[in-house]
């Protein structure tokens, strides 16, 4: 599975975050949420997958597999 890539952040004056995925925006945190994630991803190894995890825009492998269960074929 590849890294997730592409994400960036910008944390403005009034408390609030905004997360980017390839120059659209993913997500918006605000008030205590936005500082949990700067101290977050601030202090990860990689800030990539924190976006991602914090965006929910990130694989879990086993999307093909639900994708050809039959329940989900209509």
């Amino acid at each position: 599975m590849p890294s997730p890539h592409g994400f960036r952040y910008e944390a403005h004056a009034s408390h609030t975050v905004r997360i980017t995925h390839h120059h659209r925006p993913a997500t918006t945190l605000h008030g205590p949420r936005a500082a949990q994630f700067l101290a977050e991803v601030e202090a990860a190894s990689d800030p990539q997958l924190v976006m991602a995890r914090w965006t929910g825009n990130y694989k879990r492998g086993n999307e093909r597999t639900a994708r050809n269960h039959p329940r989900n074929r209509r």
